[in-house]
């Protein structure tokens, strides 16, 4: 592992498996217009989603009244979510682009660039660490070793991640397309909150909507 400051910022560079090069190469480029999709503008202002904002504001709720002080959250892209945390909060993310979003965002802003699967913290470090719409990203071999190690650093663990619905199926590889007309195959899954849970090894379903589901373990 490779370690470096940047002003206040480590960042900690141990790549496993995780995402294929491909998918980094994916968040990492998206990173200027990743808050579109929260926001329902760029390239998904003419998407119709029912009831996105308000489910939004939901998990933004759930985040915020969290029983922890001492929160680690993995993958926070360019921290959206992660704003709503309270107390201590460290974010980690593979995408450099990411983080230099997610830095305006948090304050102190404590980041690190890393790996989900090989996360450079001592072990029942943090109250709980947090995973929006990255576990769903993961095959089967990743979640587990993710899970694993999101165990070890944390005594709770809390998934939020994509809904099944009508649209979609469980899982399937997705042509994504960015503003600059690039296109990249991303894997994703969606779920069900009860069966989230179930794969989790049981857990409280702390949101169960049409678009997200979030479930404390």
């Amino acid at each position: 592992m490779g370690l470096r400051f940047v002003g206040s910022t480590l960042y900690a560079i141990a790549w496993t498996s995780g995402m294929t090069t491909s998918e980094r190469s994916y968040y990492d480029r998206r990173a200027p217009e990743y808050d579109d999709w929260w926001l329902g503008t760029g390239l998904y202002a003419v998407r119709e989603r029912p009831g996105w904002e308000a489910e939004v504001a939901q998990v933004q709720s759930v985040l915020a009244n969290l029983p922890f002080h001492n929160v680690l959250d993995v993958a926070c892209g360019t921290g959206f979510l992660t704003q709503h945390l309270r107390g201590t909060v460290v974010a980690v993310d593979q995408s450099w682009r990411m983080l230099k979003v997610a830095r305006t965002r948090l304050h102190p802003p404590k980041v690190v660039q890393g790996d989900g699967l090989a996360l450079p913290f001592r072990s029942a470090n943090f109250e709980c660490l947090c995973a929006s719409h990255f576990y769903g990203h993961l095959r089967l071999a990743e979640r587990q070793r993710f899970l694993v190690e999101a165990r070890r650093v944390a005594a709770h663990v809390l998934i939020i991640d994509a809904g099944r619905h009508g649209q979609f199926g469980t899982e399937e590889v997705q042509q994504r397309v960015l503003k600059d007309g690039s296109q990249h195959s991303v894997y994703k899954r969606y779920f069900v909150a009860e069966q989230l849970a179930a794969e989790l090894g049981g857990g409280e379903v702390l949101h169960a909507g049409y678009w997200f589901v979030a479930v404390l373990s």
